[in-house]
């Protein structure tokens, strides 16, 4: 690479005093150096602001949003975006951590073979010891329909190239809105293609919505009747595969 393009990296943050320092040193230690991290405080109660606050002291690199009320993760994400400055948009969320080489090898593949919309593989991590759980692999590519069936996309893994995919924002809802997002840009015919390359960890945290599985089951009938508008028998066709591919992923190796 002749030059390294700016990355600009969304990270809402809302009461991580726990790990955000985990998550920012990882972009600290990215092989890679061309970046920007935003990262938009939604209104935390702990010490999160305070963290953020000294690491932005240190590196200009570090940007910190504050928003004057708790809004969520779409208006977090969505106000990053607006205020990114880079052709390539990064995520990474504040529980969760990067490998060293992520941005040099996932951008180095995007620019290689001109992809607008990727993501890797990546782990699983136990937050009481860090011990990895379990490696999710990934599809060299992903298509609308295929996405339906399987949400094998890790938002800490994404990266979009707006020279290709343009402009976007998250949808305005609660829970799921990055799945929704990866859905409606695939909808519009683009394709995600997969780095086979374990790049990233996602921090398991006990009791996290997250990783409460029922929910996410129960979110993604609403996101997917509500939000995609299948028609009903589609949205059982789709949403059985989903179901499926969801135990495979989360119970067997």
């Amino acid at each position: 690479m002749r030059s390294e393009e700016l990355v600009s990296i969304i990270t809402p943050a809302y009461n991580c005093e726990k790990y955000i320092s985990e998550a920012i040193e990882s972009v600290l230690a990215q092989s890679y150096s061309n970046w920007e991290i935003l990262i938009v405080n939604d209104n935390s109660t702990d010490n999160t602001e305070i963290i953020v606050n000294e690491y932005s002291q240190k590196d200009s690199r570090i940007k910190v949003i504050n928003l004057n009320e708790n809004s969520g993760a779409a208006v977090a994400r969505n106000t990053a975006i607006e205020n990114a400055r880079g052709r390539f948009i990064a995520f990474l969320d504040s529980d969760d951590r990067w490998k060293r080489d992520k941005l040099k090898q996932q951008i180095g593949f995007m620019i290689e073979k001109k992809y607008g919309f990727t993501f890797t593989e990546y782990e699983y991590i136990q937050d009481k010891n860090n011990s990895v759980e379990k490696t999710f692999k990934v599809p060299q590519s992903l298509n609308y329909s295929q996405a339906l069936k399987n949400t094998v996309i890790g938002c800490l893994t994404v990266i979009i190239d707006k020279n290709i995919i343009g402009d976007f924002r998250m949808p305005l809802v609660r829970r799921g809105q990055d799945n929704l997002t990866w859905l409606m840009l695939l909808k519009k015919g683009y394709i995600a293609y997969g780095l086979n390359e374990n790049l990233a960890e996602y921090r398991r945290v006990a009791g996290s919505l997250s990783n409460n599985k029922i929910k996410a089951l129960k979110r993604q009938w609403v996101n997917y009747r509500n939000e995609i508008k299948l028609p009903f028998i589609k949205c059982i066709y789709y949403y059985s595969f989903y179901v499926l591919n969801n135990i495979k992923k989360y119970y067997f190796p």
